[in-house]
């Protein structure tokens, strides 16, 4: 039931990707077997990488492979038309969570390899820790070992399971479509048409940026970890206040927990961690952020957004902040710092190209004060209060958890209040999630 109700889940969308997501399955279950049964050190390698050509080819072809043709085609003698009529071939939508599916699938026959996880012999079970729809199209990316035997083990429906995913579900709602939904428009606005906005209406949109996306992206992770929930399955926490890290090396640790816990288990460390000479460990730090910096996009805006987290990542190392009397303050400039950091790399994230960000970010610093001003809501503005008080005060707890804090008629108030939210100032245009995009 779970199987058939994932494959329609996603074939919803376009029924024609789901081949793509079976050719993903089909060839890993078949791959990883042989892995298992082989006793030749060899041919395992050699059916890894059938594994890592199959999924990544797939990913490549539809991801990539029209920014890559575009940057050939720019040093070439061609038309404008020829060029045109040699991109149209490259004209296909991407498919949605391509990225997410083929991150977990690819982590699964690598742990076979290293024997981390044994073969799974069902292909119908393995099909359904591959598409499991909660977390397909948008994560978190599951590890193999910590989903697949809680799809299969016997579970009863309670009333603590259903509370607490319904509690995720309602908060996630609440962030994305009051939150998020309602940043946007500003958001374009300032992206749109940095140059007509003064100086501290650009700095508005580009923090405003920052919010929007992990409101956006916090909302669909607690509603994937909610529906789980609520089903009896434990998905991985994926985000955890990140905008009170007080460095970059702390944000990755509280930002998309699963993806950037996946490059450290699969690229990282193979690559030999910090265990290297200082040469090496920058590389491995460099290959990682801006690896994850083109997962996000076939843009070179991605990779300098990936670039800008690296070298703070390296800086960070080298120049540490030591106030060996005053640590309060050395954990303030450090939140200032990372804040500050990641939200003005959030600019090249969101614009469309190199020269575009750097219209909004010039913006920003010229310090303009004959523009128009960005118009903020006093509704907008106190449910921005209402979030960040909920993220201060739920720093140490997940959020379902944080409900347990109140009795029984105050946390009544609580869901009346988000619901009361929802139904009268959702965000009125349709903003899909950011993140269906990757």
């Amino acid at each position: 039931m779970l199987l058939g109700a994932s494959y329609f889940f996603y074939g919803s969308w376009k029924v024609e990707f789901l081949l793509l997501l079976l050719i993903s399955t089909v060839s890993d279950f078949f791959i990883a077997r042989s892995i298992e049964r082989s006793q030749e050190r060899k041919r395992k390698k050699w059916l890894l990488a059938m594994s890592l050509f199959i999924n990544l080819g797939i990913l490549f072809f539809f991801k990539y492979s029209s920014f890559l043709a575009t940057e050939i085609l720019s040093f070439t003698s061609l038309t404008d038309y020829q060029k045109g009529e040699v991109l149209k071939f490259f004209a296909f939508d991407l498919p949605v969570g391509i990225s997410f599916y083929t991150f977990q699938t690819l982590g699964y026959t690598i742990d076979v390899y290293y024997g981390r996880s044994r073969a799974q012999q069902n292909i119908g079970k393995f099909a359904l820790y591959v598409s499991y729809f909660p977390q397909l199209v948008a994560g978190p990316i599951e590890r193999y070992g910590h989903l697949s035997p809680q799809l299969f083990k016997r579970i009863s429906i309670n009333y603590e399971n259903l509370s607490k995913g319904f509690r995720l579900v309602l908060y996630g709602f609440f962030i994305k479509m009051v939150i998020a939904d309602n940043l946007a428009p500003l958001v374009d606005q300032v992206f749109g048409n940095p140059g007509e906005f003064d100086s501290a209406s650009a700095g508005l949109g580009v923090l405003g940026f920052g919010w929007q996306i992990y409101a956006d992206f916090y909302g669909y992770s607690l509603i994937a970890i909610g529906t789980a929930k609520a089903m009896g399955v434990n998905l991985m926490d994926n985000f955890k206040t990140p905008y009170f890290a007080k460095s970059i090396s702390e944000f990755w640790q509280r930002w998309h927990i699963s993806l950037s816990t996946w490059f450290r288990d699969y690229l990282y460390i193979p690559l030999g961690g910090n265990r290297v000479s200082s040469g090496f460990w920058i590389r491995n730090i460099l290959a990682v952020f801006l690896l994850s910096g083109l997962w996000h996009g076939a843009n070179w805006t991605f990779v300098i957004w990936g670039a800008i987290h690296a070298l703070m990542y390296i800086a960070e190392k080298y120049f540490p902040l030591k106030w060996k009397r005053d640590k309060l303050h050395q954990k303030i400039l450090g939140f200032i710092i990372t804040y500050l950091t990641v939200n003005l790399a959030w600019a090249f994230f969101r614009a469309s190209n190199f020269d575009h960000a750097m219209d909004v970010l010039s913006q920003v610093f010229l310090f303009r004060t004959d523009g128009t001003s960005l118009e903020i809501t006093n509704q907008l503005f106190l449910f921005l209060s209402l979030f960040l008080v909920i993220e201060i005060t739920s720093r140490k707890v997940r959020i379902d958890d944080w409900f347990n804090r109140f009795p029984t008629a105050l946390r009544w108030v609580w869901y009346a209040v988000f619901m009361f939210c929802i139904w009268g100032f959702a965000g009125t245009t349709n903003h899909p999630f950011i993140y269906f995009q990757f």
